[in-house]
């Protein structure tokens, strides 16, 4: 594909402790040489992941394999860090443990990585530079089956609330959008009650790098909604995978989520700009 790659990030970043970067499913040759390849990164609070979650990586390929010339090579999951201090949010070492659970159980292609849930909170701009740092400097991008190099394109994957709030004045940084949107670029999911197309029309200049997939089964699915129902002692079987059920019964999580910790002082203001979530509900650039 004739996009152009943006320059590679020179520099390294601070790990947290004991950290390391999770590619035992990344592809690392090109099925089709004429592809771009591309890695889909789902950030957001995952407390818990739902199967919705895993529904948009799915959604996401289907639309990549019928519509671009993209190949996707691998597709992450990455947890806000506990810092983050949004309510309802979980410990990451639960959370993490979670998305690892649903992901290898569920999937043959999805991964976690932990880098932005185990240390200070991280713009979303700055968490597309580190898989971009560590899938093309560190790991060397990936080759085609003649054996020419490529680097790999970021992308960010969310609902289509996100692209409403990247729309509101003040919500997010001119910086940070130009960042996501214009270096690396995104897919947005189709969220009900969430419309796509006004929203797009004041980021009519990184159109380019947006793409639209539409809902074609609805699914309203998210942490908020689950959470309610473990509060009141309800099942949410089959609304998770199995195992992130049992590990939640097991832990005795989410009985009594209540408000949640206060944010610090200012930290909307620091914080929403830069942070995108992948669940669904909130107007500060995140979702539950």
């Amino acid at each position: 594909m004739a996009t152009q790659m943006p320059a590679r990030r020179t520099g390294t970043f601070n790990n947290p402790p004991n950290y390391s970067f999770n590619s035992h499913r990344l592809h690392k040759t090109l099925r089709n040489s004429n592809k771009q390849p591309i890695v889909l990164v789902a950030c957001g609070s995952f407390s818990p992941v739902t199967y919705l979650h895993l529904r948009m990586f799915e959604m996401a390929k289907d639309y990549v394999r019928q519509n671009t010339d993209f190949e996707i090579i691998g597709g992450y999951l990455s947890p806000v860090s506990d810092k983050y201090k949004k309510p309802g949010l979980l410990n990451a070492h639960h959370r993490v443990h979670m998305c690892s659970l649903a992901a290898e159980q569920t999937s043959s292609w999805l991964m976690i990585d932990s880098w932005e849930a185990f240390q200070n909170y991280q713009r979303t701009a700055v968490v597309l530079d580190h898989f971009d740092y560590e899938i093309n400097t560190v790991l060397g991008g990936v080759h085609t089956q003649e054996g020419e190099h490529r680097n790999v394109r970021i992308m960010l994957l969310a609902g289509s609330d996100l692209i409403s709030t990247m729309s509101e004045p003040g919500v997010w940084s001119h910086t940070d959008l130009d960042h996501i949107l214009g270096r690396y670029g995104t897919f947005i999911i189709e969220r009900a009650g969430s419309g796509m197309d006004q929203a797009t029309d004041s980021l009519a200049r990184w159109r380019h790098n947006i793409y639209l997939i539409p809902q074609l089964i609805q699914n309203d699915v998210s942490s908020t909604k689950v959470r309610l129902f473990l509060r009141r002692g309800l099942s949410v079987r089959y609304l998770l995978p199995a195992a992130v059920v049992d590990y939640i019964e097991e832990n005795n999580l989410y009985l009594d989520d209540g408000p949640g910790p206060e944010k610090e002082k200012g930290k909307d203001k620091d914080s929403a700009p830069g942070r995108c979530d992948v669940d669904a509900g909130s107007s500060k650039s995140t979702q539950s």
